[in-house]
């Protein structure tokens, strides 16, 4: 990539990947390359950067985790910028705050050994809390909506800090991604008991305990009103619908399963799937996942 040098020297502080692969670093395991990823270690480098990328015209995405994201086939000619190096992790009474690059399993030990309940919903979900925060990630029982009292972000290259209600959550979605990066949250817990908060952890565990195991995004389409959108693709006979490497979970009708696929099997079954429901149902799915880059 021709800004390589530039961007080394500019930010030394970040740490650069060459022929970053999307495969290894998604769930879903498909996907092509990107130019570079870029990895800041606190929240100023990571303002600074974003807005030297757009300043410049440099092709950028966001990437948490890797869950619950198709990444595009072929080659990215940008920079993928990843928050794991933001790490920080405190509590301020019953609120938390969590930097961006915090795995959801490091956010729940901290809550548990400081006595803070009312995340327990998120055991067993596969996110960082920019992600989570991004997708308002959750359950029936809790998203994070529900718990988030203001979220440190990057919009036009600047911190800023959003309110809750600036954050403009829904069913499986907010304002973040979107050239409006999240770079930590503050997070409204609950006094409780170890014991309690490892209770209800076990219970989120073991209801998570059915879900397909294998490469896969999650689950692909929002919940319509009223309904599960698992239940109408095996009302619409879709368990099992292959295309390629690709293939609806036998086992749960919203999980799409990677068996050695390319993005563009996946891409290609979604669409099949949407026709189909719509076709016998009327019902049009919106899909809860996000395509990259």
């Amino acid at each position: 990539m021709e800004h390589f040098a530039e961007l080394c020297a500019r930010f030394p502080k970040v740490v650069w990947e060459r022929e970053f692969s999307f495969a290894r670093h998604t769930t879903i395991g498909c996907g092509g390359t990107a130019s570079l990823a870029a990895s800041p270690a606190d929240l100023e480098t990571a303002a600074e950067l974003i807005a030297y990328l757009r300043r410049s015209h440099i092709p950028h995405c966001f990437l948490g985790a890797g869950a619950n994201v198709l990444p595009a086939d072929g080659r990215f000619e940008g920079v993928v910028v990843r928050f794991c190096r933001l790490k920080t992790l405190y509590a301020d009474g019953e609120t938390i705050y969590a930097g961006a690059g915090v795995t959801g399993g490091a956010l729940l030990r901290f809550a548990e050994a400081n006595g803070l309940g009312g995340l327990e919903c998120f055991t067993g979900i596969p996110m960082t809390v920019g992600g989570g925060v991004t997708m308002n990630a959750g359950v029936a029982e809790g998203h994070f909506s529900d718990v988030v009292t203001g979220v440190v972000g990057v919009r036009e290259g600047r911190i800023a800090v959003f309110s809750r209600r600036d954050c403009a959550f829904s069913e499986k979605t907010s304002i973040f991604g979107n050239g409006t990066a999240v770079i930590g949250a503050y997070l409204k817990g609950s006094a409780s008991s170890p014991q309690e908060i490892a209770e209800r952890r076990a219970h989120f565990r073991a209801a998570r305990a059915h879900l397909p195991r294998g490469r896969s995004m999650g689950c692909v389409f929002v919940n319509p009103e009223g309904d599960f959108a698992g239940r109408l693709i095996a009302q619409c006979g879709l368990k099992g619908t292959r295309v390629g490497g690709a293939v609806v979970s036998c086992g749960h009708g919203n999980f799409i399963l990677n068996e050695g696929g390319t993005s563009a099997d996946v891409s290609a079954l979604i669409a099949l799937i949407r026709e189909e429901v719509l076709r016998q149902t009327g019902i049009l799915l919106r899909e809860e996942i996000r395509r990259l880059p």
